[in-house]
């Protein structure tokens, strides 16, 4: 009798010890999925913050080019107040097309492509970019993680009950033109 009493309390601990690890677990990782998000969030703001800039050098020397200035700041616009991660995806995909538009407008101007406050807005673009991709892959990475872990058994049926669900991939959606890289080659 004493030994089934001492084996169904180890049970329960066992199990309370596992609902804790498990939960705990996902709870880490949840907070991971976040912090990637705001390093992503800190690339595309840097983003965002130059996008003025260099728009406004390329009107100095473009300004019958309104409509693609226009939409470079519209799309920024729009990519800056979206709210969910698939909303900042679409607004993602919408302002680097523009900016291709606008890298496009810049070629047809060699005086501006000499010029050095655009040479240097042309640069730090250039890197933004490359810090943007990088953050990207990092969230998607730990997205990866947690929505593994979340579906493997038997932590899916703690995710389950503990109401943790699949966190959002970064990715490219739409158009063809998504999927190429910002040019930035003057």
């Amino acid at each position: 009798m004493l030994g089934g009493i001492i084996a169904v309390g180890a049970l329960v601990l066992f199990a309370g010890v596992f609902l804790i690890a498990t939960y705990n677990g996902l709870v880490k990782l949840r907070q991971r999925v976040q912090n990637a998000w705001s390093q992503v969030d800190v690339q595309l703001k840097r983003r965002y913050d130059l996008i003025p800039n260099l728009v406004n050098a390329v009107k100095g020397y473009a300004q019958h080019e309104r409509t693609t200035l226009e939409d470079v700041t519209q799309a920024r616009n729009a990519a800056v107040a979206a709210g969910s991660v698939r909303d900042r995806v679409q607004a993602e995909n919408m302002l680097s097309g523009a900016l291709k538009s606008l890298f496009a407008v810049a070629e047809a101007y060699p005086e501006l492509k000499a010029n050095t406050n655009f040479l240097q807005l042309q640069a730090e673009l250039s890197d933004t970019e490359s810090k943007v991709a990088f953050a990207r892959q990092f969230y998607n990475d730990t997205v990866q993680n947690f929505n593994t872990r979340i579906e493997l058994f038997p932590t899916n049926l703690v995710a389950g009950m503990m109401g943790f669900g699949t966190a959002d991939y970064f990715t490219l959606q739409g158009e063809p033109e998504a999927r190429s890289a910002v040019q930035v080659n003057f």
